[in-house]
């Protein structure tokens, strides 16, 4: 049977095509990062003064839609030394909540928390936990109040920062870079 030339080219390129796109074309998908709908920042009293002081924040709708739920259980007692502990979930199905508090301290050199409070606020809040670099991640802490006070704090988790970035501190993420996986504000007063 007679074929053009055409005929001939066209299934040539077909199958230079069909073997071009081997597995070692396929495009790598980025790894996608994990949806935090839940944030909740625990503090232990270290003396046998005041109770268990919980903020949390919920979104679980994502951006749009509701707003956040922001709520506070509990009082924090003035001159008092807390043992903070800061645990992320991902509660956009309700069946299935998963606690991405892990993977966070399994990246733990992709990671860090900062805490800024407001002047007003007297508050001291310090790393309590490092990386393998020695670096601050902020997955625990410890907060001592002072004198009576009230004032906002806010809570950062940054993806990818520059720990050693001149000017970083744990109130200051700007030196730092990266990109924010969550923030959230909270107000305190005691």
């Amino acid at each position: 049977m007679y074929r053009p030339p055409t005929t001939y080219f066209m299934l040539f390129a077909l199958i230079l095509f069909a073997v071009s796109c081997g597995d070692d074309d396929d495009p790598i998908i980025p790894n996608e990062e994990e949806l935090i709908t839940d944030l909740i920042y625990t503090l232990v009293p270290n003396s046998g003064t005041g109770g268990t002081v919980t903020f949390s924040f919920q979104d679980r709708d994502g951006d749009g839609g509701q707003p956040p739920v922001i709520a506070t259980n509990g009082t924090l007692v003035p001159n008092t030394v807390y043992l903070g502990t800061v645990q992320l979930l991902d509660a956009s199905d309700p069946s299935d909540v998963e606690d991405i508090t892990l993977e966070v301290a399994e990246e733990d050199e992709e990671h860090q928390f900062f805490y800024q409070t407001a002047t007003a606020l007297d508050v001291t809040v310090d790393y309590a936990d490092a990386d393998a670099d020695g670096n601050p991640i902020g997955i625990r802490t410890t907060l001592t109040t002072g004198a009576s006070s009230s004032g906002d704090m806010t809570i950062i988790l940054r993806h990818e920062p520059n720990k050693t970035a001149a000017g970083i501190s744990i109130s200051n993420p700007t030196p730092a870079g990266g990109a924010t996986d969550v923030e959230t504000t909270f107000q305190v007063a005691f």
